[in-house]
């Protein structure tokens, strides 16, 4: 079971091919497009391991960008107790879903790769997450 750890947007996450993660908005990309991270740290298998000083040159991972989207709100309520004064507020975090599909070595081989998913299956998945709510 390969496995490669990649940073983005100020995180770092251990990541194998198949995997949908949600990680931070991506900037300038659309939805169903391809997206690479260069900075890998680190990637191997069960039995091996390569590191990276801090980053492993020439290594990549390729992903799908499947949708952006927000997260639930957070509110932010603060109140001074007998003082008459409180602020409320509320958030909502931008994020970014994607599918691992390549884990390239700083060879040019590729390590491992994620099987061909079809846009029928792809949308029966997000119907049922949003029928989740």
């Amino acid at each position: 079971m390969s496995f490669a750890v990649i940073q983005t947007g100020g995180k770092q996450y251990k990541v194998k091919s198949g995997e949908i993660l949600k990680i931070e908005k991506l900037e300038n990309s659309k939805a169903e497009s391809k997206v690479e991270f260069k900075e890998v740290l680190a990637y191997g298998d069960d039995k091996n391991l390569e590191l990276g000083e801090p980053t492993i040159s020439g290594a990549k991972v390729e992903a799908d960008l499947l949708e952006n989207g927000k997260n639930r709100t957070i509110l932010i309520f603060k109140k001074r107790r007998r003082k008459n004064s409180r602020r409320k507020n509320g958030h909502r975090q931008q994020f970014s879903l994607i599918r691992i599909n390549k884990i390239i070595s700083k060879d040019g081989k590729i390590i491992s790769e994620a099987e061909k998913i079809k846009k029928k299956d792809l949308e029966i998945k997000s119907e049922k997450k949003v029928g989740t709510k």
